[in-house]
């Protein structure tokens, strides 16, 4: 069975730095993305950026790009997001997700991590 399991996030000061983790287990193939979700209260749940395992392929979200680095540590099956330049609108609950499909649809989420940035 899958399991995603996310660790990181708490309470930032807009302008400070944060490093989002998702540990990965139970994948019966060495090929695999992993994504990263926010969803902030009232507002719709939305990619932030994700990653493939095998090509190591990349994607951010326009709200992401320039100030978030995905990585993946194939020897941890861990993902990590980093994101700097933070703003009190990044506050949400981030979540990590494999077997995305319709674009915010996934077969498996992990627990959610609130991240909180005070102005």
């Amino acid at each position: 069975e899958v399991q995603l399991v996310e660790s990181g996030g708490g309470l930032v000061q807009a302008g400070g730095s944060l490093r989002l983790s998702c540990a990965a287990s139970g994948f019966t193939s060495d090929d695999y993305a992993i994504a990263w979700f926010r969803q902030a209260p009232g507002k719709d749940r939305e990619a932030v950026s994700c990653i493939a395992s095998g090509d190591g392929g990349t994607y951010y979200a326009d709200s992401a790009k320039g100030r978030s680095t995905i990585t993946f540590d194939n020897a941890k099956n861990t993902v990590y997001l980093q994101i700097d330049a933070l703003t009190p609108e990044d506050t949400a609950v981030y979540y990590c997700a494999a077997g995305v499909y319709a674009g915010s649809r996934a077969d498996y989420w992990g627990q959610g991590l609130q991240v909180s940035v005070s102005s």
